[in-house]
């Protein structure tokens, strides 16, 4: 029987070369794909909802398969999770609609950057979020979040090599939120992004909290549409993908 499965991802990327699969290296898809054939003896292709990078996180990626089988999703959830290493948790086996596309039918995604900004780095979940050292000026990084809003050329923001038919996205919501424990969070969500959009512009709002550029400069970048003009890409582990809107 024909079926359609939908499932909602959690995973640690720190060591793993991304989603994507690749004939070398160690990928979320290639592992959940690996744990399905053990499972049903198919080789099915797993679509996710968004490619994440290399040391990039999920705590709700979203990915679904089709396969010919009588398993219920129960099974799946059950299976995948006592197959799959550690570092990857599916919290949640759905059957869908055979029409159902992870991708496709998406109509938002929520990212979060976490930034550490305190004299001293921390021994624990380093590899969860980017250290500064320096102070940061928060007043000056809200200013430059609000030239991000809305629809917009990201080419300026989009890591080189990676052409796209259209690097017009629209962007639902911008925001810099200040934690406990001198946690800075910069949230983001839109319609879609470029690869490596979220990390350049927090290397570029982190320039703004450094005082290397001002707020308006993140505008005058945006127009450019001149990636050389923005600053240079934060590192992965800050990164992750919390939510896919359906």
């Amino acid at each position: 029987m024909i079926k359609n499965f939908k499932l909602t991802i959690e995973y640690d990327g720190t060591a793993f070369n991304g989603w994507q699969r690749q004939l070398n290296g160690r990928t979320i898809q290639g592992e959940i794909e690996k744990a399905i054939f053990a499972m049903t003896k198919q080789k099915i292709a797993l679509t996710g909802a968004g490619r994440t990078d290399a040391g990039v996180h999920a705590l709700a990626q979203v990915a679904n398969f089709i396969c010919d089988t009588n398993l219920e999703p129960d099974s799946f959830y059950r299976g995948l999770n006592s197959l799959l290493p550690g570092d990857i948790i599916i919290k949640l086996c759905e059957q869908v609609c055979e029409k159902f596309h992870s991708r496709y039918d998406s109509k938002s995604k929520l990212y979060r950057y976490k930034i550490l900004n305190r004299p001293l780095p921390s021994a624990i979940g380093r590899n969860y979020l980017w250290f500064i050292k320096s102070p940061l000026d928060l007043k000056a990084m809200r200013e430059a979040v609000l030239f991000i809003a809305g629809t917009r050329d990201f080419k300026a923001f989009e890591g080189s090599g990676s052409p796209r038919k259209s690097t017009i996205r629209t962007v639902l919501r911008s925001e810099l939120i200040e934690n406990e424990d001198n946690i800075i969070q910069f949230e983001i969500e839109a319609d879609g992004f470029l690869r490596f959009m979220v990390r350049n512009i927090v290397g570029s709002l982190i320039s703004v909290g450094l005082g290397k550029l001002k707020p308006l400069d993140i505008k005058t970048i945006l127009d450019s549409k001149d990636r050389r003009k923005a600053s240079a890409t934060a590192p992965p582990g800050g990164l992750f993908l919390v939510k896919v809107r359906y």
